[in-house]
């Protein structure tokens, strides 16, 4: 029997979309946004944690063949958003953007 990830992979996204969310904010009321390519990796974040957010409450709701693919594919983009926000922490800790 297969472990059932939506409700996780909802609410980690949900919580990392949300730091996101702030993430972009923060850079808004500085006025930083235009001077850095940090916004853009947020927003690429923000489009995939949605995303995966999505995809893993409607696999909650669908039957179980459905709900298995979409729960694979919630967790690939999960893993991307995982991913972008690696990367652009690596590049802002040794200083590759500003």
């Amino acid at each position: 029997m297969a472990e059932n990830r939506s409700p996780h992979i909802l609410s980690t996204s949900a919580n990392l979309l949300g730091i996101c969310f702030i993430v972009l904010t923060s850079l808004k009321k500085l006025n930083l946004a235009d001077s850095s390519v940090i916004d853009e990796f947020a927003v690429a974040a923000v489009i995939l944690f949605m995303a995966s957010c999505i995809l893993s409450f409607i696999s909650m709701r669908k039957g179980e063949s459905i709900s298995q693919r979409l729960e694979k594919t919630a967790d690939f983009i999960f893993l991307s958003g995982l991913v972008v926000l690696f990367i652009s922490t690596i590049l802002i800790a040794f200083n590759l953007i500003s």
